[in-house]
């Protein structure tokens, strides 16, 4: 009877300690992601450019028995060189276009007043008035401020991708091997799991920078022929556009093509519409159609809510990792299915 109540009393301490434990990690692992969200970006590209450089890793330390140090610092070169240095050239090269653009709330509010008149003029509905054009240039300067906070934040988590890379790099087959041994499937479903997750990624972190490469070359060409003021400039950003779901780059060429016909230039409108949804939309729907057929075949619809969720969580790397987060969560609903709710089903008795 003591022996029974002494297994009880450590029965009831060994679920304390152990619930204890869980309530310290998830405590504690709530305020670090909270503390963490500014660097989110930098942490989420390390892991990224990581698992695109993982087999040159294991060629050069397996293969060719490179020491893991020299072989970090070569893939961290060739991180900087391939994707970093090109990202942070794009982002100077877009500032330093804006830089170029006239700011001046007077002459944006003359611009503002002379579009609504045409506007009013050509449907007779008076869209705008002069009070709401001074509310909506009043808020010119909150732009700025978030872009200038933007381009900060990008530069700290360059540096932040740039030191958790390194590491990861030293450390790879350790923090792989404990990854694989945490992940709370059967080695069967680890499989797959981590297949699905290098796939994605992989898919991603090259399929849709190319993309917002090809469409916005197309763009460029289309906005430099039909005499769009500032091509360069809304060539790049239908790069970016490329990413938002459904409306992509018409939410670029759009207004462009109406500004261009309430100013009276009805033949590069007209031109400019037509080239849109013939070329540019083709080339977007034949260039995702055989770079799905390359990499991983996602189901449309997973990378457009994937995105929309995926931005609103990560940012920028969201259009990575968004996707990836509902193919994993559907991957793990299949496999509890599998496991759990198929396996329990009982065949009915059969009737005499």
């Amino acid at each position: 009877m003591k022996v029974m109540k002494q297994n009880n009393g450590t029965n009831v301490k060994e679920q304390y300690w152990k619930y204890s434990l869980i309530t310290i990690i998830l405590v504690l692992g709530v305020i670090l992601f909270v503390e963490f969200t500014p660097f989110l970006g930098g942490i989420l590209g390390a892991c990224t450019i990581y698992i695109l450089v993982r087999r040159q890793m294991l060629y050069l330390t397996e293969k060719k028995h490179w020491r893991r140090s020299l072989v970090a610092v070569v893939l961290l070169l060739e991180a900087i060189l391939c994707f970093l240095i090109p990202l942070s050239l794009a982002v100077w090269l877009f500032v330093n276009k804006l830089q170029d653009v006239n700011l001046d709330p007077t002459q944006l509010v003359r611009s503002a007043e002379h579009i609504a008149g045409l506007v009013k003029e050509r449907i007779g509905y008076d869209v705008l008035d002069i009070s709401n054009i001074q509310s909506a240039v009043s808020v010119l300067p909150k732009i700025g401020q978030t872009l200038m906070g933007g381009i900060s934040g990008f530069a700290v988590n360059v540096v932040v991708l740039v030191l958790i890379l390194y590491f990861m790099l030293i450390g790879g087959s350790k923090m792989e091997t404990y990854v694989y041994s945490i992940l709370p499937f059967s080695d069967e479903n680890k499989n797959s799991v981590l297949k699905e997750i290098n796939m994605i990624v992989t898919s991603n972190a090259i399929g849709i920078p190319l993309l917002a490469v090809i469409q916005g070359v197309i763009a460029l060409i289309g906005y430099w022929i039909f005499g769009v003021p500032s091509p360069l400039l809304f060539g790049f950003l239908t790069c970016f556009a490329t990413i938002i779901p459904v409306v992509g780059t018409a939410l670029i060429w759009l207004p462009l093509a109406l500004y261009m016909t309430l100013t009276g230039d009805w033949v590069n409108a007209a031109g400019l519409t037509a080239y849109a949804l013939i070329v540019i939309t083709n080339v977007d729907n034949l260039v995702r159609f055989v770079l799905q057929k390359k990499m991983a075949d996602t189901h449309p619809l997973i990378t457009i809510f994937g995105v929309i969720v995926g931005l609103s969580l990560f940012g920028f790397m969201g259009i990575i990792f968004g996707p990836l987060l509902i193919s994993i969560f559907i991957l793990c609903f299949n496999i509890f299915k599998e496991k759990y709710l198929d396996n329990a089903r009982e065949p009915l008795p059969l009737r005499e």
